[in-house]
Formats: structure tokens, C-alpha cells, sequence
């Protein structure tokens, strides 16, 4: 399964091992909203080739 983890804020410490648990057995892709600048196409395009989508505020 692909997953991918879009970060609007830099992860705390509980993010950042809830993503790496849930990473484990997949293929994982990161997003950072919060670094500029974002290629707003290319996350459309990610979201729609992952399996799975996990917004982390």
C-alpha cells in the first residue's frame, strides 16, 4: 500500500512516530505544506497515486 503524509505544520514528536508506525510495511511519501514553496500539481497528482492520504495539522 502507498501512503502519503501531508504535513501542514512541523511534526511534534507523537506526528513524526505515528507516520513511521504507519509507514512500516508501506511505501510512504511525505508532503511539507509549511516549506515553500509547494508544487500544488504534483500533490494532486500524489494524492490521487496513493492508496492512502493522512493530513496532519
Amino acid at each position: 500500500m502507498k501512503i502519503l503524509h501531508i504535513l501542514r505544520s512541523e511534526p511534534d514528536d507523537t506526528v513524526e512516530k505515528f507516520t513511521v508506525a504507519m509507514s512500516m510495511e508501506d511505501t510512504a511519501t511525505v508532503v511539507m505544506l509549511y516549506e515553500d514553496p509547494v508544487d500544488w500539481p504534483d500533490l494532486v497528482d500524489k494524492i490521487f497515486e496513493n492508496d492512502k492520504v493522512v493530513c496532519w495539522w
